[in-house]
């Protein structure tokens, strides 16, 4: 399960960065290089407590909020499907699936590409409500038909307003940086992923 998580891992990753890297090649590779571009870049001028404070409020919500959001597709199939029960043999795959599968891709196109992408066009405002709506379909869309339609539209709402929030600490607050949104994300599905693998 390891191996075929980290195989899928690296295709998404690769996926959901070749638009954005297509889209740098033609606009940005002779301003910067690619990685900054997207936001990788060290978080400088920020008091310490009050953006951990930040990254621990938003992961502290995410749990108590992803408990119900975990109840409403608890019939359905989701990505971490597969862990279902698996015990601590899973964990490893967890982690790659927390960490790199969804985390790293998704904060790469959604907050690293979209968001800044439509913010340099629109402002942040548009920017940031824009990459959050389609997050949240994303992450709700697939549940329509499984959980019933009012279910789906809180899922979106709840994931949405997550990466609402994401977007807003990584831009506001860390100077552009998406570690912070990488932190959150990866955190909380590591989280989500152990719940249902050992409970």
């Amino acid at each position: 399960m390891f191996l075929s998580e980290l195989v899928s891992s690296i295709l998404q990753i690769i996926v959901f960065s070749l638009v954005p890297f297509i889209w740098w090649l033609v606009t940005a590779r002779k301003k910067e290089n690619f990685f900054t571009w997207l936001g990788f870049r060290k978080i400088t001028d920020v008091k310490f407590w009050k953006l951990s404070l930040m990254i621990a409020g938003t992961i502290a919500a995410f749990c108590i909020l992803g408990k119900w959001c975990l109840y409403c597709v608890r019939n359905a199939d989701t990505a971490a499907s597969a862990f279902e029960h698996g015990g601590v043999s899973v964990i490893p795959a967890v982690l790659v699936y927390a960490i790199l599968h969804t985390s790293l891709s998704e904060e790469i196109l959604f907050r690293g590409f979209l968001l800044k992408r439509i913010q340099n066009k629109f402002g942040f405002m548009a920017g940031n409500m824009i990459q959050s709506l389609l997050f949240g379909l994303i992450h709700g869309i697939g549940f329509f038909t499984q959980v019933g339609i009012l279910s789906a539209v809180l899922i979106v709402l709840f994931t949405g307003g997550i990466a609402f929030v994401m977007g807003y600490i990584n831009e506001k607050v860390a100077n552009g940086s998406v570690f912070p949104s990488w932190i959150i994300h990866a955190l909380t599905n590591i989280i989500s992923g152990l719940m249902i693998a050992l409970w």
